[in-house]
């Protein structure tokens, strides 16, 4: 089963999915991991309080870009307040292998960069497990 899910992660990372960005995004944001040097970005469109698209770009290992573009999938047509909910479980399901502390934070770029926007978007705090500056990882509202 697990070849299954690296050869997902490696069809996500070769054939990306909502990869580029929006002309008017609602809302983006960025995040950085200094530790390994992923980059990640995105952007979402919302219209009546649901996602009508997202795009992310950025750059880093097969792990961070592989579950950024399975987190654009998730995304797309959810309800803003729908996605407040989505965790770090969600991201390590859809990637489907365990990993290591390392490649956890590669993992959870695109989900902490998410919240960020969703922060923006809504104006609700960013949630104290995403902002621990202990973490290393660097967001931003973009």
């Amino acid at each position: 089963m697990d070849d299954f899910y690296r050869e997902n992660i490696l069809d996500h990372y070769n054939n990306p999915r909502n990869h580029g960005h929006l002309e008017h995004p609602s809302a983006a944001a960025e995040g950085v991991n200094p530790l390994c040097g992923d980059e990640l970005a995105v952007e979402l469109e919302v219209h009546d309080g649901v996602v009508t698209d997202i795009r992310y770009s950025g750059r880093g290992c097969a792990i961070s870009q592989a579950a950024a573009s399975m987190l654009s999938d998730v995304v797309k047509g959810k309800p803003v307040d729908q996605l407040a909910q989505i965790g770090k479980e969600d991201v390590l399901e859809e990637l489907g292998i365990p990993l290591s502390p390392i490649r956890l934070k590669c993992a959870m770029l695109s989900v902490g960069v998410l919240k960020v926007a969703l922060s923006e978007l809504t104006g609700e705090p960013l949630p104290p497990e995403w902002n621990d500056p202990s973490d290393g990882i660097e967001w931003k509202s973009a």
